[in-house]
């Protein structure tokens, strides 16, 4: 058997690592408000056209625990389903009117019998028919590139190079504050100020 000389595989691999560059990078995205100031916990979701949604099996989980929801701003895909379990020695009724998943959970302890089905992407606004300060959030969106930023007002996300669009949304805000569209060539750090 003929063994390949060693100098071809060695001409190969920096090919493989410059394609690997080529189709993704690092993308930090930085979101302040008006004044300057870090905006924790909002939502980045980035749309390339190439990246489609798939059929989601995954099932997240919103605790409700001293009379808040837990967290209380989740970034979900499409598809994703959400269980709301209560942890709290009281009794109570989740619900939303939101156009994006009407639903509602009548008085219970425990876990509900069967989780919620968020399939169609929007804002879905959580409360509760027993306590009005407990207030959620849920954004759902068509794309598995997203992220929530943390205290720093900061999130990475690595997506593929080409023409891409943003969408971001500060915590509470029913619908997206900034959409831009942006040319991915390497790692980048994306500002966002928001209005």
């Amino acid at each position: 058997m003929k063994q390949r000389p060693a100098h071809s595989i060695v001409l190969t691999l920096p090919f493989l690592v410059a394609a690997c560059f080529v189709h993704a990078a690092e993308l930090t995205f930085t979101v302040t408000d008006a004044s300057g100031k870090p905006v924790p916990q909002a939502v980045v979701a980035v749309f390339d056209g190439k990246s489609a949604p798939t059929t989601n099996t995954a099932t997240g989980k919103i605790i409700q625990k001293n009379r808040q929801f837990n967290p209380d701003v989740t970034v979900i895909q499409t598809g994703t389903a959400v269980n709301f379990p209560n942890e709290d020695t009281v009794r109570h009724h989740v619900y939303s009117f939101s156009p994006a998943k009407k639903f509602e959970l009548k008085l219970y302890t425990g876990v509900a019998t069967n989780p919620i089905v968020f399939d169609k992407a929007g804002v879905v606004s959580l409360g509760c028919n027993i306590h009005d300060s407990m207030v959620g959030f849920i954004y759902v969106v068509d794309t598995p590139l997203f992220a929530k930023t943390d205290a720093n007002g900061s999130a990475t996300l690595s997506v593929p190079a080409g023409a891409v669009s943003y969408q971001v949304w500060p915590a509470g805000k029913l619908k997206f504050a900034l959409e831009q569209k942006i040319k991915v060539e390497g790692n980048a750090t994306v500002k966002v100020a928001l209005p």
